[in-house]
């Protein structure tokens, strides 16, 4: 049986500043034919915290924040942003609310330069008859913007914006991938496995990107495998196990050895 997910709403440390969730999410329910993903899931995000979920292959965490990023449908549940109801049937409309996702496999295009990549699906265009007509993108205007959501950011390996994609390392990669939620995701930022293929000084970058978004205020939720990281960054835990949450802790109340211990059913919280 799993155990009762227990109340850990934010104290007041400096990360997480308001006890009014950013995002909610109650009674969320999954299924793919016989195959429960999701069997009631409940989820709190805060503003300026960094939300962790964990959990077994299989757990639900995918589905989760597919759910919450408008790449599925629940069943049954409903999904709150800023209180009130919000029912997300494409990715596209979640963005529109100011959700962004970053997925495994990054979703950038490796021909294209790195301001390009950062407006990708949200180009500009000139100004008057030159953008309305002829359809010209501002390229100065998008690599200006560029420039300066990297600087906001902290991102200093990145300092010629007009280098293809294909050339990056996967750290740098990554950082763009980041750069871009972070420029469009005004209200949640949404980071799936964002270390999985990265070395340790690459993720060490990302994790601190993460930390500059906390600390400016928009709420993280951070999917990962990686324990030491997920302790090193998040301010409280989601615990996913069989499709329903087994537990939300944070690093202050649990070890990484009673997360895991929790994840795979040798424990209770």
């Amino acid at each position: 049986m799993a155990a009762t997910p227990t109340s850990a709403a934010p104290q007041e440390s400096g990360t997480a500043k308001s006890a009014t969730p950013v995002l909610t999410a109650r009674g969320l329910v999954k299924t793919y034919g016989r195959v429960v993903g999701l069997d009631g899931v409940d989820l709190d995000l805060y503003p300026g915290e960094v939300l962790a979920i964990i959990g077994d292959n299989g757990a639900g965490k995918s589905t989760l924040i597919k759910c919450l990023t408008g790449a599925e449908i629940p069943d049954a549940g409903t999904i709150e942003l800023d209180g009130e109801e919000v029912r997300f049937r494409r990715p596209e409309d979640a963005k529109e609310h100011g959700i962004e996702a970053v997925y495994q496999n990054l979703a950038v295009s490796p021909a294209l330069d790195v301001a390009s990549n950062l407006f990708l699906g949200r180009e500009v265009r000139k100004p008057g008859v030159m953008g309305s007509v002829f359809r010209q993108l501002d390229i100065k205007r998008m690599r200006e913007r560029t420039r300066d959501e990297l600087r906001r950011l902290g991102i200093t390996t990145l300092q010629d914006v007009t280098v293809p994609i294909e050339s990056l390392s996967g750290g740098q990669r990554q950082a763009v991938a980041v750069a871009r939620a972070a420029a469009f995701g005004s209200k949640v930022v949404v980071l799936d496995e964002p270390t999985a293929a990265l070395g340790v000084r690459e993720s060490n970058q990302v994790l601190d990107l993460v930390k500059r978004l906390r600390d400016e205020g928009t709420p993280v939720i951070l999917i990962s495998h990686n324990m030491p990281q997920v302790f090193d960054v998040a301010d409280r835990i989601h615990i996913q196990r069989l499709g329903r949450c087994a537990a939300i802790v944070t690093p202050q109340s649990h070890s990484r050895t009673d997360a895991v211990a929790i994840m795979t059913g040798a424990a209770e919280a």
